[in-house]
């Protein structure tokens, strides 16, 4: 077989030149660098000549393209120095028509990304998501074109395909309508700009946190605890969003509680003072650009109360938690300056005793009736024992007086007529 092929080459081209064919596949790459590099340094020395960026990303996006034009070249000469006919030569001729369509759609694919800097300048149309999204998009269908067109250059129509992928669309778009249902959020997000990467949001009973990225079927969101939580978009449009980076100011709401051993003029010095520091402080918004009271409130359980009601200039919350911090020492060295203090919650409690000796106890039902039957058969023993002893004690006596039947006379006391006392 060896022998055959030697003689007769393969397919009805000889050995000889399909092995001038491989050389010259060979020198193609071999200098595929040197024409590589050739091309692309001409083509920095003209990105270089400007400061714009979209010059720098071209050169970058052409240089995988560029380093795999030789190799195309290479096959391109090697099949036609092989001077096929029939079935080789359609394929031959497939195969280069195909490589050279994808070079055309990769390179095309890849200069997509340098239109992110034209799309970017426009940031009252496009935001740096929606910019992302549509470049996505490009990416997507320049790879479908190229792909149908592949399809296409080896007989494969295209129109069938996709009939078929009609129907089978409509089974998939049962089973996937969470998908579609996310997909269109996250564009409604996008065009209404209800938030952007970097952003600060709270979703209402969802998480709060930085927004990260914003893609076809849910949103990235990093919790300040650096957990990751993927939010579908649909979700994100059907619950409240609060948006905390595009906050103007920011509020400080406090309730300030004194002693009631405050006087009246302790209490205007205390509230003129805190007004005063606000005012007069950079940190705070000026009372015409926003709401700032200082007032005495109201007077609760244990103290009397004032109210703090301002906004800081800045939104930044460390810059904020420095403001409330010194806001915070002001406060306590004025109501020092007024002589009082701060209030905390106390009560008063009033001890009532109980009257006599011992206290009542709490007997249960049956225990009662038990202990009563008791106390009443103790009663009466005891008053038995008690009419024996006098019964015993008159007999004693009747004894003593000889044990006559007279009855006992009361002795006549001094004085009485019976006597001769004067």
């Amino acid at each position: 077989m060896v022998k055959d092929v030697w003689n007769y080459g393969i397919g009805g081209t000889s050995l000889g030149d399909i092995l001038i064919a491989l050389g010259i596949l060979i020198i193609f790459l071999i200098f595929r660098q040197f024409f590589s590099r050739f091309i692309l340094r001409r083509v920095e020395k003209i990105a270089q000549r400007s400061d714009n960026k979209l010059d720098d990303s071209l050169a970058t996006a052409l240089s995988e393209p560029v380093r795999f034009v030789p190799a195309v070249i290479g096959v391109f000469f090697a099949t036609e120095y092989l001077n096929l006919s029939g079935t080789p030569e359609a394929l031959a001729t497939s195969l280069n028509r195909s490589l050279i369509v994808f070079i055309i759609f990769w390179t095309l694919f890849r200069m997509v990304d340098p239109l992110s800097f034209v799309l970017g300048k426009v940031e009252r149309v496009f935001t740096s998501a929606m910019v992302e999204w549509l470049i996505k998009a490009i990416k997507v269908l320049v790879a479908l074109i190229g792909a149908a067109t592949v399809l296409e250059i080896w007989g494969i129509q295209v129109g069938p395909i996709i009939a078929g992928l009609g129907l089978f669309g409509v089974a998939v778009a049962l089973g996937a309508q969470d998908l579609f249902k996310n997909l269109i959020a996250g564009i409604l997000i996008l065009v209404e700009k209800r938030f952007s990467i970097g952003e600060w949001i709270q979703v209402d009973g969802v998480v709060e946190g930085t927004v990260e990225s914003i893609g076809f079927r849910s949103t990235f969101i990093r919790r300040f605890d650096k957990a990751p939580v993927f939010v579908p978009n649909a979700q994100l449009s059907d619950v409240a969003v609060t948006n905390f980076s595009r906050m103007t100011h920011r509020r400080i709401y406090w309730v300030i509680g004194v002693e009631y051993r405050t006087t009246t003029d302790q209490l205007r010095e205390i509230r003129d003072a805190i007004e005063d520091y606000i005012v007069k402080s950079p940190d705070f918004v000026p009372a015409d650009q926003a709401t700032l009271f200082v007032r005495l409130d109201k007077f609760n359980d244990s103290s009397i109360d004032f109210m703090v009601y301002c906004f800081t200039k800045t939104t930044v919350w460390g810059e904020y938690l420095k403001v409330k911090e010194d806001l915070a020492y002001a406060v306590k060295a004025i109501v020092e300056d007024a002589e009082t203090g701060f209030a905390f919650p106390s009560r008063s409690l009033y001890l009532e005793t109980i009257p006599g000796s011992m206290p009542e106890l709490f007997s249960p039902p049956g225990k009662a009736n038990q202990s009563s039957t008791d106390a009443d058969d103790q009663g009466g023993s005891s008053s038995e024992a008690e009419s024996a002893s006098r019964e015993e004690d008159l007999s004693t006596e009747s004894s003593l007086d000889g044990g006559s039947d007279r009855k006992r006379q009361p002795k006549p006391k001094q004085g009485d007529d019976g006597g001769d006392g004067t």
